[in-house]
């Protein structure tokens, strides 16, 4: 076959499709297979194929690779571009238009609730979408099929879609700058259908990247290590406190604990920041709270003070600094104090009364202030003999005393004492800090730019960092350069053993783009200097993406980005006050991520954030975390840990039983509320090496108010609820290697919560299960396997009961015409099987061993200790 970029046999004549285009527009009407889907279509729109808009790749190394070309070529007659033209003296910078209206059927849409975060949101009329949707996803039972409608990127305009008047479809096109006008598009949006909604998304995400050529799906880019590790975030334990001192006790208490972190990220408030007015110079001092350094500009490259005076040795040695574990929980409990004085100074009346609120504060800050001093004190004697000395370190005391200062001293010291810690990360703002870089400080060539947010952003939930930056603007470096900026931090970062960052507040750039060609042009250029400084540093994936959730980012950022954050903040309590919402805020996160990772786990891995192990709702996250398929990570406060929990999540050595996809809802809930209609339980499905997961977790009780433009309680569904699970529910065809496990006649089920063990098989009835609020069960589904001995007996690998994910456990299965099984299981507890009759013997690494059958279940028990010397792993063999 001829390469795609053959000029005498281009790839389109070699594989021209035959088969009929899906789509038509006529008569007013979009129509796909002769099914009308949008009616009353303006006369100004079009549609076009995709072969008369997608040209075959050139034969740069930027193009799509051809087999990625063929495969979109292939599937092209199921899509379409819209476009649409008005008269050039309309030409403007930002164009609303109707895509034409519908009525009466379901959709499923994702669309932008704050100006960083997406979320869920269902209906059945084109004048229930929401503002800034990214896209829509229609049910087209007449044909069993789905339609998804996305709106993208053309020249310097990017699109998003809007409710209208009468079921109608807006679609907005906008450059973000005043400067760039334009009166006609070709392709602002594309169109797909296909039977299978999972499918779907791979194939038009994967027709957008051919045929913009400005991101890479995720199946093309190389993800980072710690996708498969457990780590520990600073940012609820410390806020903005966070020292050296701090991340030293936090990763120690957890190796002390027997879970010893592969990776830590040291968040927001390690950088050399200040406040426009303080010393250009200087750090701003005893910063607690988000929403403090909002206004902040960085004023160095490096890290802050705070790290910049570390000495190595100095937490290892007999004179380490003192800590106090309590001291962090008090200066976020005062400095919450002054936050709420603060808002009741903003709506005082009475001069009276505003200057009692005013003294208040003046008295709870001199506290503050109080609270941060004595940071130098050396540890007493005493408190050294009670925690005693970093017994894994080798380090000599006299090198404690060494010239070794800074970031690179500190994480020498953190892998010297703990030899597991594979990466530090560390957080920054895309500008670099919240408010961008300080003018004159560096060698970067930066300006205070006024902050303009879009009319689309007029529909979205009132944000306290939105507030705050356009409050102080943007220190924005000039986009030229972008690359110099991101390499002056990383390569310094690089030597100083950090090897990744979690890059934050990235949709700021829509804010400052009126003079640098508009948000498109902007976007492109920091996202270029962005990527090619991660692929020169960091092993070219050592970065996690957040507060990114909007169409710009995803269709011209992830060229080199492989990780991102799929849900909004994990919340521990409501900031707005309801006290419910330390409850309910938990199940609306999980649908944040399950419904995200749709679209964004084409082009990146879906991180799930972390949470707090002893929160309420603790156990709720853990569920979701063991079969999101992405890396687990806690942001426990330090003396704030539910270790028997974690160890659910969490193999000793710091890797985590993960599955092998990433968790997406099942088809039953892509068009239901499992928010508040008061009757969904969300389902997620994922696979194992050698079986399949559906979770099911009661997420009701909150939801997006249209009206009142926030996420609000809805304690009226806050109740259990009642639902079915089906092992026909689990998309065993979205893989070629879970494809042979979907095809099993009988599988033996385990729920990890219940403890119930009990066999299916597709023709069998769904199992109905009620879970209580905040609550879930995870079904495993182990495709059984007969051992052709005569005896009838069969045997189904189940893993460790005692993990959340059991399945995850059971890295290698073989069975034998003998009647011989071997199992590979990593981990420590009962390993769990089914198995109709019980072993003739059992071997446990070579030795026999004891073992318990239970004939009414089939359950066959075995105990496993965590093998050390081989990385945990046992092998157990069965005799039938």
């Amino acid at each position: 076959m001829a390469p795609p970029n053959d000029p005498v046999n281009p790839i389109f004549n070699v594989l021209k499709c035959n088969k009929d285009d899906w789509f038509d527009l006529s008569d007013g009407k979009l129509l796909v297979n002769s099914v009308p889907l949008l009616f009353e279509v303006p006369g100004n729109v079009t549609l076009k194929s995709f072969s008369s808009i997608s040209k075959s790749p050139s034969s740069s190394s930027a193009g799509a690779p051809s087999p990625l070309y063929q495969r979109v070529l292939k599937s092209s007659h199921k899509g379409g571009f819209l476009g649409f033209s008005k008269d050039q003296a309309s030409s403007s910078d930002r164009l609303m238009n109707s895509l034409g209206k519908f009525s009466g059927r379901d959709f499923l849409s994702i669309f932008r609730f704050k100006t960083w975060w997406s979320t869920q949101w269902v209906g059945s009329s084109g004048s229930d979408l929401q503002m800034e949707t990214q896209w829509v996803l229609l049910d087209v039972p007449e044909i069993r099929s789905y339609v998804i409608i996305i709106p993208i990127i053309e020249g310097k305009f990017r699109s998003a879609l809007h409710p209208g008047a009468d079921g109608q479809v807006m679609i907005c096109a906008e450059s973000g700058s005043t400067q760039v006008k334009a009166w006609s598009f070709d392709a602002i949006a594309y169109v797909h259908a296909s039977e299978n909604p999972y499918e779907l998304m791979r194939e038009a995400y994967a027709a957008v990247r051919v045929h913009l050529n400005t991101f890479k799906l995720l199946e093309e880019k190389s993800v980072p290590p710690i996708v498969n590790k457990f780590g520990w975030c600073t940012w609820d334990a410390f806020y903005l406190t966070v020292d050296p001192a701090g991340v030293w006790h936090g990763v120690k208490e957890f190796a002390d604990g027997g879970l010893s972190p592969r990776f830590v990220i040291i968040d927001d408030g390690w950088q050399s920041i200040n406040l426009d007015g303080q010393n250009p110079h200087e750090d701003a001092k005893n910063l607690v709270l988000g929403g403090t350094q909002m206004t902040a500009r960085l004023h160095r490259l490096d890290e802050g003070e705070k790290f910049r005076k570390y000495k190595g040795g100095s937490m290892l040695g007999a004179n380490r600094p003192r800590f106090d574990p309590k001291k962090p929980k008090k200066l976020i409990s005062k400095a919450i104090e002054i936050e709420q004085a603060e808002k009741a100074r903003d709506k005082a009346g009475a001069a009276s009364e505003l200057r009692e609120l005013e003294s208040r504060m003046e008295r709870l800050k001199n506290e503050l202030e109080e609270m941060f001093g004595g940071e130098e004190e050396v540890e007493p004697e005493e408190d050294k003999k009670s925690r005693g000395s970093c017994c894994r370190c080798s380090r000599r005391e006299s090198e404690s005393e060494s010239e070794n200062l800074g970031m690179k001293a500190f994480t020498g010291d953190l892998r010297s004492c703990f030899k597991g810690l594979d990466d530090i990360y560390v957080w920054h703002a895309l500008c670099g800090a919240w408010g961008g870089v300080r003018p004159g400080t560096t060698h970067m060539e930066s300006k205070v730019i006024p902050c303009k947010t879009s009319p689309g952003l007029d529909g979205t939930m009132t944000d306290l960092a939105v507030v705050k930056i356009v409050e102080g603007g943007i220190g924005l470096v000039h986009p030229d350069q972008a690359h110099d900026f991101y390499h002056s931090m990383y390569s310094h970062l690089s030597q100083a053993g950090i090897t990744g960052v979690k890059v934050d507040v990235i949709h700021a750039l829509e804010y400052v783009c009126e003079e640098y060609g508009g948000r498109v042009e902007l976007a492109k250029a920091y996202y270029d200097g962005l990527s090619k400084s991660l692929a020169n540093n960091f092993n070219g994936t050592g970065l996690i993406s957040s507060m990114q959730q909007c169409n710009d980012f995803f269709l011209l950022g992830t060229r080199q980005i492989s990780i991102g954050r799929v849900g909004d903040d994990f919340w521990f309590q409501d900031p707005n006050g309801d006290p419910n919402g330390a409850y309910w805020l938990q199940g609306v996160h999980m649908i944040h991520c399950a419904y995200n990772s749709m679209w964004m786990g084409q082009m990146i891995q879906p991180d799930w954030d972390m949470f707090q192990s002893d929160h309420l709702c603790a156990k709720f996250h853990a569920g979701s975390r063991a079969i999101c398929g992405g890396p687990v990570y806690v942001s426990d406060s330090v003396g704030g840990h539910d270790f028997d929990l974690l160890k659910k999540l969490v193999y000793p050595d710091g890797t985590i039983p993960k599955c092998q996809h990433f968790a997406l809802p099942t088809r039953d809930c892509l068009f239901k509320n499992p928010l508040f209609d008061g009757k969904t339980i969300l389902k997620i499905w994922n696979f194992n090496r050698f079986g399949g997961v559906i979770g099911a977790f009661n997420c009701q009780g909150a939801g997006w108010d249209p009206k009142e433009q926030r996420i609000r309680g809805h304690s009226e569904c806050y109740k259990s609820m009642s639902g079915w699970v089906h092992v026909a529910e689990i998309e065993w065809g979205q893989t070629k290697e879970a494809s042979e496990m979907g095809e099993a006649q009988e599988y033996a089920v385990y729920l990890s919560q219940a403890g119930k063990l009990f066999l299916t098989n597709p023709a069998s009835p769904a199992t109905e299960i009620t879970i209580e609020p905040s609550s879930f069960e995870i079904y495993s589904f182990v495709p059984t396997k007969e051992l052709g001995l005569g005896r009838g007996a069969k045997f189904a690998p189940i893993g460790l009961a005692d993990m959340f994910n059991s399945g995850g456990t059971v890295r290698a299965l073989e069975h034998n015409d003998s009647g011989v099984v071997d199992v590979e299981v990593k981990g420590g507890g009962n390993f769990l099987a089914y198995s109709s009759v019980p072993p003739e013997k059992c071997y446990l690494s070579g030795a026999e061993t004891g073992f318990e059958w239970s004939g009414e279940e089939g359950k066959l028990m075995v105990n496993v200790e965590w093998n050390e010397e081989a990385n945990g792993i046992s092998h157990l063999t069965f005799v039938y």
